[in-house]
């Protein structure tokens, strides 16, 4: 009986050592990510990391969130370099060519070669994938991505005598509803703008969509010419000061990315322009009918694609790259994805995604949601090219110098193209 007794102990003992073995041995993933606009992002994402690591118990993600999506790169790149454990992060999908030149990533294509991960591969909307490979291969996947649509308050068309169902579709009618919409006190002071867009946090951004309206992208899809200063693009940033100094429907000078939101809620600003990615927020804050629609066209329509890709570090190991690439997966399965999409308001990344039963229902009863999808067809690649963080300060100066009236949009975009110029020749 005492043998069988010690037996039984020690089955219990090696059990207990197995258990504790497997536990030690699983792979440990640090994330760094992104927190870039409103909204419970954080919580979104540790709660679809839990969800993960209950069907993934071999492998443990932790999420590190740095701030924006600046940040974010500076913060990973800067623990790479200290040798600290970092496998993978959400990252601008601009950060392509700066993350390649510093190879610090390796192709997705390297790692997902069976036929089902080749058909993920493939599965996500065309337009995000332009910010998302280079040199034949494919190195950054869709995730937090958005385009920039435009939001306006119902309630204040009506009262401004505007049809609520009919936002501006061109930037004349934008300029002349916004004019409508302003709204003063008896003193003369403005208690309602008409139309308020961002200059601050990513200027660019807001104002590749002006230039792209206005028929012209900003760069090269190799990432190492700009087009700063052609007509199309000046004219374009004459147009967004106009906004202000002409038809006074906008203050002069900037106006904040990260307060503008709840300027829309309190009724500051009939119309604004913001990502997608703040959809769920306006939703859940506004206290009166708002509409979601394409931004407003010149020459045509368009609207930059924007937001964050997952990379894999070339630092993390051959262990440690295949459960990063795992946990890729499981984040941007269609289920996964639709969910993302309905808790933050950005847009799902795969045509698969609005196909499942949960997204279809939302859409139907919430049909805003689909805007940003609907407006890939009109999206270009987002200002992407070699030492981007450089080149977009280049951009995003100029912009702000033409907006508080220091300097005409000629000179301005001139001298930005001037130092793009600079720093780009030696990438040809």
């Amino acid at each position: 009986m005492k043998q069988k007794w010690m037996r039984v102990l020690g089955g219990l003992v090696l059990a207990v050592v197995l258990g504790a073995t497997a536990a030690s041995a699983a792979v440990e993933l640090n994330m760094y990510y992104p927190v870039a606009v409103g909204g419970p992002i954080t919580k979104i994402i540790d709660d679809m990391i839990a969800e993960f690591e209950k069907t993934h118990p071999a492998i443990k993600v932790k999420a590190v969130y740095a701030g924006n999506y600046d940040d974010t790169r500076v913060k990973a790149l800067a623990a790479l370099k200290a040798n600290q454990p970092v496998q993978l992060s959400v990252l601008f999908s601009i950060d392509l060519f700066e993350l390649m030149d510093q190879d610090v990533i390796v192709p997705f294509d390297d790692l997902a070669t069976s036929a089902e991960d080749k058909q993920w591969l493939s599965s996500f909307y065309p337009a995000l994938m332009q910010n998302s490979k280079a040199k034949g291969k494919i190195w950054g996947i869709p995730f937090q991505r958005s385009t920039i649509v435009m939001y306006h308050n119902k309630e204040a068309f009506k009262e401004a005598g505007l049809d609520p169902n009919k936002p501006p579709a061109t930037w004349k009618e934008m300029a002349e509803m916004g004019q409508k919409l302003t709204k003063k006190d008896a003193s003369g002071n403005v208690t309602r703008w008409g139309v308020l867009i961002p200059s601050t946090g990513y200027p660019y951004w807001m104002f590749q969509a002006f230039c792209i309206q206005n028929g012209r992208e900003l760069m090269n899809q190799d990432g190492n010419q700009t087009y700063f200063d052609r007509p199309e693009v000046v004219e374009a940033l004459q147009y967004w000061r106009d906004l202000a100094a002409k038809y006074k429907v906008m203050p002069e000078g900037t106006v904040e990315w990260g307060t503008l939101r709840q300027k829309f809620l309190e009724g500051a600003t009939a119309i604004m322009w913001h990502t997608t990615g703040n959809l769920t927020a306006v939703r859940e804050g506004a206290k009166f009918d708002f509409g979601v629609s394409m931004l407003p066209a010149n020459k045509r329509r368009g609207s930059p694609t924007g937001g964050g890709n997952f990379y894999i570090f070339k630092k993390a190991s051959a262990e440690e790259r295949q459960a990063s690439l795992q946990f890729i997966k499981f984040m941007t399965s269609p289920e996964m994805t639709a969910r993302w999409s309905m808790a933050t308001g950005y847009v799902a990344t795969s045509p698969a995604a609005y196909k499942t039963a949960t997204l279809e229902k939302y859409i139907a009863d919430f049909p805003a949601a689909a805007v940003a999808r609907d407006q890939f067809e009109y999206s270009v690649a987002e200002l992407s090219v070699h030492e981007n963080a450089r080149v977009k300060k280049f951009l995003d100066d100029a912009i702000q110098s033409v907006l508080t009236g220091a300097k005409s949009p000629q000179d301005a975009l001139s001298g930005a193209q001037q130092q793009a110029e600079r720093v780009l020749k030696s990438y040809r």
